[in-house]
């Protein structure tokens, strides 16, 4: 089976979290934590800075990671990296998204995560809950 190396950003201002909703292929509708493949020669980082830039166009500060999810779909194995996130360069624009919501952690589970994605939603609401 095929391997994908992808990154995601957790992005987070506050107690909320940015969640987009795919606007495109397989699994067009789903929700997601934006970001895409690792491209050959890029580090996680600079992947994940260069997706947000094409995908919402705006900047990111990449910070720690959070985990990677190792999930099998059908045609392939995700590999994705999760690293925590803020926006640096203004408002996101929805470029390859239908829509996008801030989620505080008591509202993680009102939308439909793709599962890869979902795999660490707990994991996430844990640390927007930790004091």
């Amino acid at each position: 089976m095929k391997t994908v190396l992808a990154v995601a950003a957790v992005i987070r201002d506050g107690d909320r979290i940015f969640a987009t909703q795919r606007g495109y292929g397989e699994q067009k509708d789903g929700w997601e934590f934006p970001g895409g493949k690792i491209e050959a020669g890029e580090t996680p980082q600079q992947a994940l800075v260069r997706e947000i830039r094409e995908e919402l166009d705006t900047g990111i500060t990449v910070g720690d990671s959070l985990t990677t999810i190792e999930y099998d779909y059908p045609a392939f194995h995700l590999s994705m990296r999760c690293y925590w996130a803020t926006l640096c360069g203004g408002e996101p624009v929805l470029k390859e998204h239908e829509a996008a919501r801030w989620l505080r952690a008591d509202e993680l589970d009102s939308v439909a995560w793709l599962p890869a994605d979902l795999t660490i939603i707990p994991l996430v609401k844990e640390k927007l809950t930790e004091r």
